[in-house]
């Protein structure tokens, strides 16, 4: 009969560590799949704020609440090549319009006031001419605006709220650059 008991005691105490495991496991996968992910800067288009090999942590939250906002770093997928994902700043808003003149860029005709300290663009590419963005559209730059794929360019071209997969909020590689992302 002591037997018997321990058995059931020990079958119990593993049914519980069993649970126990699929709760964190599952808890793990919803954390990944809809609150934050981790990725990898890979190239220089963002430097000097992003460096490659950065690791940071992308909010995958915030864009099912609320919608991005200027100067917000986001990550989206390059649509010509499954499983590369862009890294950009977020310049321009939906119904503004944005151009890039005199290695400049205007909002709505307004010389856009950064503190980033970029240097003359030298290609306006696409936004040479005005482009007036969408209900959904978002104009994204590289911070290394003179070597960077991004919304001036036909390949990337405006970004849909809808194809963000998050904002990068923090770094957490390499050591000394550990922080959140301004």
């Amino acid at each position: 009969m002591k037997q018997e008991k321990r058995k059931k005691s020990a079958v119990r105490e593993m049914m519980g560590w069993l649970l126990y495991m699929a709760i964190l496991v599952a808890a793990a996968f919803l954390l990944v799949h809809f609150v934050g992910e981790r990725t990898v800067v890979s190239g220089d288009s963002m430097s000097p704020t992003l460096s490659d090999g950065d690791n940071l942590i992308v909010d995958k939250l915030s864009y099912r609440i609320r919608a991005p906002k200027r100067f917000e770093i986001v990550v989206f997928p390059f649509q010509y090549q499954k499983g590369t994902y862009y890294i950009k700043r977020i310049i321009g808003l939906p119904g503004e319009q944005v151009q890039i003149y005199n290695g400049k860029v205007y909002i709505n005709g307004k010389v856009l006031e950064e503190s980033g300290g970029f240097e003359p663009i030298r290609s306006a590419g696409l936004a040479s001419e005005a482009i007036t963005l969408g209900e959904d559209e978002y104009f994204v730059l590289g911070d290394n605006r003179n070597n960077s794929a991004d919304s001036r360019e036909p390949s990337v071209g405006t970004i849909l709220r809808q194809n963000m997969i998050g904002r990068a909020v923090f770094r957490i590689w390499p050591l000394d650059g550990v922080g959140f992302l301004n």
